[in-house]
């Protein structure tokens, strides 16, 4: 047990020692410029040309999409109010959407 740590601290010790050997290569040569520049460029180009293409797409995706009201079903677990709520008329949570969420009898507006 005792050589397997020892093996890992000198293989801990070789693997660190290379990485800063590399660190500081790489910065007395000027390669972080050149890296920098590249990231620089593939942003502008590539990254911001990708969200905004990402951003149309969900645009459109969403005009085409219908916003209809889900269907209500009472369903016993769902909607139990035990307590009022300490806002408001005590019936409706903080983010009420009278479109989507429903209250323990229905949606807002229907008499079904």
């Amino acid at each position: 047990m005792a050589a397997l740590g020892r093996v890992s601290q000198v293989l801990l010790r070789s693997y660190l020692t290379q990485t800063r050997r590399q660190l500081s290569a790489a910065v007395a040569g000027g390669h972080g410029e050149q890296s920098a520049k590249t990231w620089k460029i593939l942003s502008f180009v590539v990254a911001l040309p990708g969200v905004a293409v990402c951003m149309l797409n969900m645009y459109l995706k969403e005009q085409q999409h219908t916003h209809e009201q889900p269907e209500f079903i009472p369903y016993s677990h769902l909607r139990i109010r035990s307590k009022r709520f300490p806002w408001g008329d005590g019936n409706k949570s903080l983010f009420h959407n009278p479109h989507l969420n429903a209250l323990p009898n229905g949606y807002e507006g229907h008499d079904d």
